[in-house]
């Protein structure tokens, strides 16, 4: 069944005065939804709000009908959260954390309990090692074990906040390939700064930074906006600050010893300047430096 989860307005001001949200309105249907920005826009203000560890200031958040803001115990009977730091016992295996979890969950049955925690087990590609002690896992085999103790209980809303960062190619594709596999019947929310996570796995996304909410719509339409006002050229890195003075630069990486700079614009901004194709990226730097029309609506699905 199809539900979606509804964000108005939300707001958070922390007593040293920053504004980590200011009037974030989301509308996040089933399916993988991501949440792209930097370190310090406000992401996990907002995750932390909707796993009900903090409260907003301002604003409603509704899943079907359930308030999410006032009706804890409901969203917490509903949830599955994988924050970004998390701590295990070292000592203890997975098969024995797991338990112990669903037993929290109010899996009180025995035989229920034993299956639940194998079938997650399997799901996670963990079955093989879980009597193994959770301090000998990888960082990839430990998101793995979030993800399993996430979804104990059969939550309508899984939020994962940073699930990638610091894990190898190979366990970055196995988690990305769990998480799809997650999100086709619940909603999951993926916060991250990594484009990459979102572009490959997520049907709707928002940009946010400094607690608003810059953009939202599909990846590939986002990139649509830019398609053919991407600029780029290869210039000695003593020059970078001269040309981020005259033209709008939205991002640089250094190659090969020479630094390329991408610049957005209607026209050709100058000698040297070749069109490139628009990414996702290019559409997350645009948005982030202000280069981008904010005001345009997001383009919605034919």
């Amino acid at each position: 069944m199809s539900f979606a989860l509804t964000i108005s307005g939300l707001s958070k001001t922390y007593p040293n005065g920053v504004r980590a949200l200011s009037d974030v309105s989301l509308s996040i249907p089933t399916g993988m939804f991501g949440l792209l920005g930097p370190n310090g826009a406000g992401k996990s203000t907002l995750m932390r709000t909707l796993a009900t560890l903090q409260d907003a200031d301002a604003g409603t958040a509704v899943m079907g009908e359930m308030d999410v803001l006032r009706d804890k115990d409901a969203v917490r009977r509903t949830l599955g959260y994988l924050p970004q730091d998390f701590g295990v016992y070292p000592k203890v295996s997975a098969e024995e954390m797991l338990d112990h979890l669903a037993r929290l969950k109010g899996l009180s049955d025995a035989r229920e309990r034993r299956e639940v925690v194998a079938t997650l087990l399997r799901q996670t590609n963990l079955y093989d090692v879980r009597r193994k002690a959770l301090g000998g896992y990888s960082g990839g085999m430990r998101q793995r074990f979030g993800i399993a103790q996430a979804l104990l209980g059969n939550p309508r809303l899984v939020i994962v906040d940073e699930p990638t960062a610091g894990l190898d190619p190979e366990e970055r594709v196995r988690f990305h390939n769990l998480l799809a596999e997650i999100g086709e019947n619940v909603i999951v929310i993926l916060s991250t700064h990594i484009v990459s996570d979102v572009s490959d796995l997520c049907a709707q996304m928002a940009i946010i930074d400094k607690g608003r909410v810059l953009l939202t719509g599909r990846p590939l339409e986002l990139t649509r906006r830019l398609d053919g006002r991407v600029w780029q050229k290869a210039i000695a890195r003593a020059d970078l600050a001269a040309t981020k003075a005259v033209y709008p630069v939205i991002s640089t990486r250094l190659v090969a010893g020479r630094t390329l700079v991408n610049v957005v614009g209607d026209t050709v901004p100058g000698d040297g300047f070749t069109q490139v194709a628009a990414t996702l990226e290019d559409v997350y730097f645009a948005a982030i430096a202000g280069r981008l029309d904010v005001r345009t609506p997001s383009l919605e699905s034919v």
